[in-house]
């Protein structure tokens, strides 16, 4: 196993490979995954279209709407019969679709948006699945760094092939946590927000924005941070691929106040197998404003 795949954690074996069951589906979503990823990258150093959603900070491209397309048509094409929420046409509709128990595809064709219109490195394709309400399948990938992640249920969790493991770092005090700014600026938001900052990163070794919520979470996953928590960000298609990643690498995905992750929550708290609750400790100490999204129960 290549330690810098590891991340400094102790990996567990290399599984023999992802459950049969999954493999399918897997293989479609590293396709397209793959093909989306090529997109982004042509039309990284290119002009862009650029359009708002709910604000100034809220963007939307025209590589946004063509991966989702790309990604939604190559998931059809492979299972007609599968349910597909991603982040775009949510947002044309206005709403996002209620989770069922029916096989459900999540994606987000640019995470990192904003990273992708500034040309700071940290955007991604994430592409997850669920089947009866339960992550089985993701992949992440940021092909601007050449990072593929992916992991399927009870398989593992891998970069570019290799397997990786959470870190062991066992006290707050030496860790690095994430979080991100979000897409509101009213001055509610911004005071609840900074109020955890403060709260969590006062005791903390250093904190990182980087702008990437399926990023983030794969970060943790393979070593790179040590804890990530949001609240309010897009929704389920930023969260299902990189929180599985997460799961399988040996980490916690929680709701940041120490409650049981659900994923249609658009709050999540990630850590290294040790970190979690100590930072949930802190979270849950800190109000949410007004309008933010609240925890909610495991789905039914």
């Amino acid at each position: 196993m290549a330690a810098a795949a590891n991340g400094g954690g102790g990996a567990a074996p290399a599984p023999a490979g992802p459950p049969s069951e999954y493999e399918p589906y897997l293989e479609v979503a590293l396709a397209a995954a793959r093909e989306a990823g090529a997109v982004i990258a042509a039309a990284w150093n290119a002009p862009k279209k650029i359009d708002t959603k709910s604000g100034d900070a809220d963007l939307v491209t025209e590589t946004d709407k063509k991966c989702e397309a790309l990604v939604l048509g190559r998931i059809r094409a492979a299972f007609p019969d599968h349910k597909f929420i991603g982040e775009e046409g949510s947002a044309a509709q206005g709403f996002t679709d209620e989770l069922t128990d029916a096989p459900t595809w999540m994606v987000d064709p640019v995470d990192g948006t904003t990273n992708f219109v500034h040309r700071f490195p940290f955007s991604c394709v994430s592409i997850g699945l669920t089947i009866c309400k339960r992550p089985v399948v993701g992949v992440v990938f940021n092909p601007i760094l050449n990072e593929l992640y992916h992991a399927v249920v009870g398989g593992g969790a891998f970069l570019n092939g290799q397997p990786i493991r959470v870190s062991e770092t066992a006290e707050l005090k030496k860790a690095v946590i994430a979080t991100e700014l979000g897409t509101r600026r009213d001055s509610a938001f911004i005071d609840a927000c900074f109020q955890r900052i403060r709260a969590l990163g006062q005791g903390a070794r250093s904190l990182r924005c980087t702008g990437s919520c399926a990023l983030n979470l794969c970060s943790v996953a393979m070593g790179r941070l040590d804890v990530f928590y949001e609240i309010g960000l897009g929704g389920c298609w930023d969260l299902c691929a990189g929180a599985l990643v997460l799961q399988e690498a040996g980490g916690r995905v929680l709701d940041p106040t120490g409650a049981p992750f659900n994923l249609m929550s658009r709050r999540v708290l990630g850590s290294n197998a040790h970190l979690g609750e100590a930072a949930a400790a802190i979270l849950a100490q800190c109000p949410d404003a007004p309008d933010e999204p609240p925890a909610l129960p495991l789905p039914q």
